[in-house]
């Protein structure tokens, strides 16, 4: 049977707990889990959720790339406008505004007033920020469903069903913000969701 560490990242999350200076017992409180959770998770007995990792990396003061052994990030980067790519998914526009491999996905949307996927209803691990830059987005969380206007903004859980879409016939552009690592941009804005 082999020996190997089934979780090649346990070692690392240790080592960052201990570069933060936090104890086992310290590190464990500040991420909302037990001791006994994270030592498990250091030694690669248990394998942790997204969820977990997000805590841990705000715990840590690290992104969660670096606390999964992937290489680090660049210190700083800087998307010019004119040189990001345009990807179409579902109607929608997507031009990358900030770094494809950090904590947190930053992207420029267009949505047009009758885009393919108008009643689909989302739902994914992590947290979702959307900044109105221009014209009027509806948007339904849960059971409720509010109109913003340009310089309007929602912070929400991205577990909570969520339906975005122009009330403006010229469109919508938006700030899309968001905390679900590596995804593609057809898989985060069109996920597993289901028509409603």
């Amino acid at each position: 049977m082999s020996t190997a560490d089934p979780h090649p990242h346990a070692p690392r999350l240790r080592e960052l707990r201990r570069r933060a200076g936090l104890t086992l017992e310290a590190g464990a409180a500040r991420a909302e889990l037990s001791p006994a959770h994270l030592s498990r998770l250091e030694t690669g007995r248990r394998q942790p959720s997204l969820p977990v990792l997000l805590k841990l990396a705000r715990v840590y003061g690290t992104t969660v790339s670096e606390l999964l052994g992937e290489a680090p990030a660049a210190p700083t980067s800087v998307v010019r406008g004119a040189d990001a790519p345009v990807r179409e998914a579902g109607g929608w526009s997507y031009r990358q505004a900030g770094a494809t491999d950090r904590g947190m996905q930053a992207l420029r949307v267009h949505v047009p007033y009758e885009a393919e996927h108008r009643d689909l209803v989302r739902v994914h691990p992590g947290e979702e920020w959307l900044y109105v830059l221009d014209g009027r987005m509806r948007l339904a969380l849960g059971d409720h469903e509010q109109l913003l206007d340009p310089g309007d903004s929602a912070h929400f859980d991205s577990l909570t069903p969520h339906r975005i879409a122009a009330a403006t016939r010229r469109g919508l552009d938006l700030l899309f913000v968001h905390t679900l690592l590596q995804s593609a941009v057809a898989e985060l804005c069109l996920g597993d969701g289901a028509r409603h």
